[in-house]
């Protein structure tokens, strides 16, 4: 049977978790108090904070540890109404879970606790933060929240005092490299280290990107870098340098925009995709010092205006413009 790869390769333990050293010994310390305190784990998307929760619920729960973890999405459920449950109930209602009513429940297991584990916990309501706030502070000897979210700042500071805070980092390219070769040698697919370099490339830290482009790819006869980079709908690092040395250092801005539309119009990118592209290629480049702030200041400008909602393409072409006038000013 088709399974997503997201699902299929989930690490089943703590010890499979990659990228995260400190926080997976930490958790690990307290699967061996068999008890664990309220947690909040913050950090980018796709860097193993469900895989974690999931992992370290298996461990202390056994088999049957489905039945003593509740995982709710509070993108969906954000409001007070999830929080408190319903007195009337109507069909509108039916399927809505009530964190209350859950932690009311005795759990099922030796440990004397269970877990609710609340992804995206930073798109909860501040009602709903507040009224979850007393629940944690009633049920706390048979319920444990884990609350999931990329910014702890967005979680109210009574709730924050009352957890501890494990912060997740981007997945480093060495784990990511670790990790893919044990897949493609899984999935018996044919791949070298080109391939996977542009892998990681595109996935810029996501442990969850990673598995989808490698699904993706997996249906290819041949896999190149290329159709990597065309399947993420990305112009790969080497294209953003050539674009970025036409404008700063050959000073040709004909080309330059010739190249940026092939980008758009061939490969499907966006004017968003080539500003932040360009703007990871200028992070990391050798150029002076002075050039790289200014080029940087306008490449930030530029983006501002895309997500106020200008045009694509006259924003990239008033962006190489700049980057060409930066690159003529006199020293």
């Amino acid at each position: 049977m088709n399974e997503i790869w997201i699902e299929k390769y989930r690490p089943p333990s703590l010890s499979e978790i990659v990228g995260q050293d400190d926080i997976v010994a930490t958790l690990r310390a307290f699967v061996k108090r068999r008890d664990i305190p309220h947690m909040i784990f913050a950090g980018p998307a796709g860097t193993g904070k469900t895989s974690a929760a999931i992992a370290m619920a298996i461990e202390l729960f056994g088999p049957s540890w489905k039945t003593d973890f509740l995982e709710l999405n509070s993108s969906n459920n954000r409001g007070i109404d999830t929080m408190r449950g319903h007195e009337e109930r109507d069909k509108r209602w039916e399927k809505t879970v009530s964190v209350k009513d859950y932690a009311r429940i005795m759990p099922s297991n030796d440990l004397g606790f269970k877990i609710i584990f609340m992804d995206e916990a930073d798109m909860l309501t501040n009602e709903a933060q507040s009224a979850l706030r007393r629940t944690m502070e009633i049920y706390s000897s048979t319920t444990r929240f884990i609350f999931s979210c990329n910014y702890s700042s967005q979680i109210i500071p009574p709730i924050q005092s009352r957890c501890v805070i494990l912060r997740f980092r981007q997945v480093s390219p060495e784990a990511m490299r670790s990790r893919i070769r044990k897949i493609i040698e899984s999935e018996k697919m044919k791949m070298g280290d080109p391939e996977i370099d542009a892998i990681i490339d595109v996935s810029e830290g996501d442990m969850r990107r990673v598995m989808n482009m490698l699904q993706a790819v997996s249906m290819l006869d041949t896999i190149t870098e290329a159709k990597i980079y065309e399947i993420a709908g990305m112009a790969s690092s080497s294209s953003m340098k050539k674009l970025l040395s036409t404008a700063l250092e050959h000073k040709l801005f004909d080309e330059a925009v010739k190249q940026a539309e092939d980008m758009m119009v061939n490969a499907g990118m966006s004017g968003m995709d080539i500003i932040r592209g360009i703007h990871n290629v200028l992070r990391y480049s050798q150029i002076p010092a002075r050039i790289r702030l200014k080029a940087l200041i306008a490449v930030g400008e530029a983006e501002f205006r895309l997500v106020e909602g200008s045009s694509d393409k006259i924003q990239v072409d008033a962006l190489l413009a700049r980057l060409v006038n930066i690159s003529s000013e006199p020293i």
